[in-house]
């Protein structure tokens, strides 16, 4: 592939070209020349789009696709098209599928279904044998077929000694653990947070006090054992605290935090629109404000889609039925455009990639091409034509967003939404 990018604004911090409006010359997958009016001798193909701005390739810690064993809400192949449409060169695909990705065989599996796109696959491992949290699986084989992390989707380990020897178990080979943090007997048959609007409408609630319990077990368990703890998709304003006074004692930990936290609120609920239903649930607007505060601080490490395809059978029935989730690839850019400055934007969409042990690409002459093409201006309403996944339980329908994805070009491979 030979090919000359033009008049594209280069938003990335660690590059000598940040902020620089530039001409880029791509050849075989590789960044040749960054300057300005390249001349174009040999007739190459050339690249000119509104406004474009160039970053790093996104990547996004927290995916799931369904397949193996749930290809109708949504397929490995058609879901890395999304990712890459959506402006993400790489996810983390977890192991909630059918059977759950708990062996090297499962890795393999994923791992090959995703050969030759341009969006790369990296698996998570589960941590325990079918995601039930009772014995630990297979991790170390795992992580030798090519798993990033390890972790039970959406489910917390209540044995804290089991997470206690994965802790230490994975440091003989720098290993990532991830744990989801909600206890279970607290949370109950909680469906929405606990606060004014669950009372108001009689839906049974899901205290803070579920996740930082959780999350201050895990930091005592982390304090212990030493090694590294991922804790994704948090949502309280006491998190965020507890996580920053962990990060402060020295321990090893990193946090996400999912785009529909950043931008929406319980106040949704009031029309029992199960689109609304995630894991954990949405917060009050003091939680939101203190999330955002968190990220500009740099206390929450990244931000995730935490993409999660519910086919319409399982979503479209009674509130305390519905399974939780929402998709969040195609809208994570626009929404998380309404919220934040573009260049935090863009370094928690990229920040993961150091956690999750991915090689970083800085936009430099020499550098792989690794790169997400987007437009920061244009505004817009995000409607079901917006949707490329086969599940169509968005939680922004009908929400303003900000900013246009053009694609990605990576693997030698540029694809245009």
């Amino acid at each position: 592939m030979k090919l000359i990018i033009r008049d594209a604004k280069i938003i990335d911090s660690k590059s000598p070209f940040h902020n620089k409006t530039v001409d880029i010359l791509i050849v075989d997958g590789f960044i040749q020349i960054i300057g300005t009016s390249i001349p174009n001798l040999e007739q190459l193909e050339e690249l000119k789009l509104d406004n474009l701005h160039v970053s790093q390739g996104w990547f996004d810690s927290s995916v799931s696709l369904g397949e193996p064993g749930y290809e109708d809400r949504e397929t490995i192949s058609n879901g890395l098209q999304v990712a890459a449409k959506s402006g993400f060169t790489a996810i983390a695909l977890q192991p909630n599928s059918f059977p759950i990705i708990d062996n090297q065989s499962q890795v393999n599996f994923v791992k090959n279904k995703a050969t030759g796109f341009a969006t790369q696959l990296y698996p998570i491992g589960a941590l325990t044998k079918e995601s039930a949290g009772k014995d630990m699986a297979e991790l170390y084989d795992m992580q030798k077929a090519g798993a990033i992390a390890f972790g039970d989707y959406n489910k917390s380990l209540s044995n804290a000694n089991l997470l206690k020897i994965a802790l230490q178990y994975v440091q003989d080979f720098d290993g990532l653990t991830i744990a989801f943090s909600q206890d279970e007997n607290i949370k109950g048959n909680g469906v929405a947070n606990e606060g004014i609007v669950s009372t108001r409408l009689g839906l049974k609630g899901i205290p803070n006090l579920a996740e930082e319990l959780q999350i201050a077990r895990n930091l005592f368990l982390l304090e212990y054992t030493g090694g590294k703890l991922h804790i994704p998709t948090v949502s309280t304003k006491k998190s965020v605290e507890l996580i920053k006074e962990a990060k402060k004692n020295g321990l090893k930990v990193s946090c996400s935090v999912a785009v529909h936290h950043l931008v929406l609120t319980d106040e949704k609920l009031e029309e029992f629109d199960t689109r609304y239903k995630v894991s954990p649930p949405l917060r009050t607007e003091t939680d939101r404000i203190a999330l955002l505060k968190g990220l500009t601080e740099g206390t929450i490490d990244m931000i995730t889609s935490d993409h999660n395809p519910i086919d319409i059978e399982h979503k479209k029935m009674e509130f305390d039925g519905a399974k939780s989730g929402t998709i969040g690839l195609e809208s994570a850019f626009g929404a998380l455009m309404t919220v934040l400055p573009l260049e935090i934007v863009i370094e928690k969409l990229t920040a993961g990639k150091e956690t999750f042990g991915i090689e970083i690409q800085t936009i430099n002459e020499g550098s792989s091409a690794n790169l997400t093409l987007f437009n920061p201006e244009i505004e817009s309403i995000f409607t079901k034509s917006s949707i490329l996944s086969k599940s169509k339980n968005s939680a922004f329908l009908g929400i303003p967003i900000k900013g246009k994805v053009y694609g990605i070009l990576n693997q030698q491979k540029l694809i245009l939404a």
